[in-house]
């Protein structure tokens, strides 16, 4: 259409020149000429939109598209087209908003400011840990203080838990007599344990307060507390119902979350100096 539209307006412009018959008419053939090429360009424009022509820089879609396969999505035409469609939905949405001169709305506009300052830093804390990798001795080192921590062995408890203490030593009166455990725990005042019999299923010591993973260990299998145990929860009767070596993961297995972990202290190490430096 767009050709025809070229050859229709050469015809014109061509027929104009020969025919002229005097000036005035020349000019007036050749006004015609130009209204009609001006048509032809707005038809050519009209067409190009039709045609889904993009509104937004190559380098917008280059990184969207970036970021949505580094999520998983596969690279395919229907991912491009999504993508594509909704950067120019953008666009379209951020023109409309222009015209209402929203982008000058001071609340709008710290807003605005305050997404590009989390953008900015986002970026320079990412490369900030690139350059400062935690070494993998430091990442050995607290492996192996968290393995010493949590012990070798996995203890299978059950617990009630009351406020009073005279309330725990009736408790473990009533299991001298043969009561058993499961039912007594219906009035424990931990909810998550008491629908189970009280039982915590398998844990290291270090799961629980001290208290609690100290009386726990000096159990014997099959064993209650004969004693009520005081944490800052209330009054504990503990029973020991099973005990195994504990099923520590490798080094390998948890190297990704050491290294979060440690990442963590980097930062917090890194923004307590930033601050003190300037005075904060």
């Amino acid at each position: 259409m767009q050709k025809y539209h070229r050859v229709f307006a050469a015809l014109v412009t061509t027929v104009a020149l020969l025919a002229a018959p005097s000036v005035p008419a020349q000019e007036a053939k050749s006004k015609a000429a130009t209204k009609a090429e001006a048509k032809t360009k707005a038809d050519a424009k009209s067409e190009a939109a039709a045609k889904g022509k993009d509104l937004y820089p190559q380098s917008y879609f280059d990184f969207m598209l970036k970021q949505r396969t580094a999520q998983g999505q596969p690279d395919s035409p229907e991912l491009r087209t999504a993508v594509r469609d909704e950067l120019n939905t953008r666009e379209l949405l951020v023109r409309e908003a222009k015209k209402q001169s929203m982008d000058k709305n001071p609340n709008i506009k710290t807003e605005m400011d305050l997404s590009a300052q989390t953008v900015l830093v986002r970026a320079y804390m990412a490369d900030y840990l690139r350059s400062h990798p935690v070494p993998d001795a430091t990442l050995h080192k607290e492996y192996d203080t968290i393995k010493s921590q949590l012990g070798d062995k996995e203890y299978k408890v059950r617990h009630i838990l009351v406020e009073k203490e005279d309330e725990a030593k009736e408790i473990i009166a009533a299991l001298q007599k043969g009561e058993k455990f499961e039912k007594l725990a219906e009035r424990s005042k931990d909810t998550g344990s008491k629908v189970n019999g009280g039982d915590l299923d398998w844990n290291a010591p270090s799961n629980f307060v001290k208290p609690f993973g100290d009386a726990m260990v000096a159990l014997q299998k099959g064993k209650f507390t004969t004693a009520p145990v005081q944490t800052q929860f209330g009054w504990h009767v503990i029973q020991l119902d099973d005990v195994r070596d504990a099923k520590i993961p490798s080094f390998e297995e948890v190297k990704p979350q050491l290294q979060q972990r440690m990442q963590g202290q980097v930062v917090e190490q890194y923004l307590k100096d930033l601050r003190a430096k300037n005075g904060f």
